[in-house]
């Protein structure tokens, strides 16, 4: 996580998601979708990687009722060697984000492996950040999966009537900059004035300096304290790192 007096550092991030034939690559399930969205300075840039891969295998009963995603549609659609490339040039540099990271990482290093490919796994490419392991440091004891977490920021995932790499990629966004603070510009700008709607005018020159109160020692102190008793309870504190 990079976190330093609480600011996120600015820089490149992909959220990502798979959908797979199944739970587990040991038993021979493979993915079948891969939906990832670029964000800078945690704004998304409208650049996107979303392929459909053909497994060569059929698809688990459980896997396709949470998809909807049949073999048929896939039939004629490229086999993962045919898109690691670009897959890896997206995620090239950048911290991934994904909600419960081991699963699909997991995936796309087996898929990197039976490929045949020069790069064994994703993570010599991009960092990763597992938003799983973020909420259960915010949220102890709580449901921390993907719906619950759009509940609990209410974010609107009205439109996941199934599970699908892009959509999910595009909810998991709101989702991590609401547990990380919100979006650190809303795309206004005030160096002018006036809003994005000229008829608002910002009078930002009538605005009084806000004063600024400094924490003093003893209050230091005592959320040094407040923080410790965080992670002796939790076992985690996510500012005390």
């Amino acid at each position: 996580m990079n976190l330093q007096d609480g600011v996120y550092h600015k820089m490149r991030q992909v959220v990502l998601d798979t959908e797979t034939t199944g739970l587990d690559p040991k038993r021979g399930h493979r993915i079948i979708e891969i939906g990832a969205l670029e964000m800078r300075d945690r704004q998304l840039t409208g650049r996107q990687f979303h392929r459909y891969v053909n497994p060569d295998r059929e698809i688990e009963q459980g896997a396709l009722e949470v998809h909807g995603i049949t073999a048929e549609f896939l039939d004629d659609k490229p086999r993962f060697a045919e898109v690691a490339d670009e897959l890896l040039a997206f995620a090239n540099g950048a911290e991934l984000i994904i909600h419960n990271a081991p699963f699909d990482i997991g995936f796309i290093d087996n898929e990197l492996a039976l490929a045949g490919h020069d790069q064994q796994s994703i993570t010599a490419v991009a960092t990763v950040l597992d938003t799983l392991e973020l909420a259960r440091e915010l949220h102890p004891g709580q449901r921390n999966n993907l719906d619950a977490l759009c509940k609990r920021y209410e974010v609107d995932n009205s439109s996941r009537t199934l599970h699908g790499a892009l959509l999910d990629s595009e909810i998991l966004t709101d989702v991590y900059l609401a547990m990380t603070g919100g979006q650190v510009d809303l795309g206004l700008s005030l160096e002018s004035g006036v809003s994005k709607n000229e008829d608002d005018t910002v009078a930002t020159a009538e605005r009084p300096e806000l004063t600024v109160l400094a924490a003093n020692e003893e209050e230091l102190k005592l959320h040094q304290a407040r923080l410790q008793d965080i992670k002796e309870q939790s076992g985690k504190c996510l500012y005390l790192n």
